[in-house]
């Protein structure tokens, strides 16, 4: 992948882990929320974050100091 289609990839995962944020606090504003869906919700969003810093990682030059 080169640096563009990083970024590209970046913008899409933060928009993904963006509305994941709403979809839980929409979730969690019911009386009682499904757990089993909040779980894999929130298991979700970690991934996310996961891709988001590897794909992060693979833009910053390694520098040796």
């Amino acid at each position: 992948m080169d640096d563009s289609e990083i970024n590209a990839r970046l913008q899409e995962l933060r928009t993904e882990h963006r509305d994941l944020d709403v979809a839980l606090a929409a979730l969690q504003s019911h009386g009682a929320p499904d757990q089993l869906q909040l779980a894999r919700l929130k298991k979700r969003k970690l991934r996310l974050r996961d891709e988001i810093s590897m794909l992060e990682d693979q833009l910053l030059p390694d520098i040796i100091a």
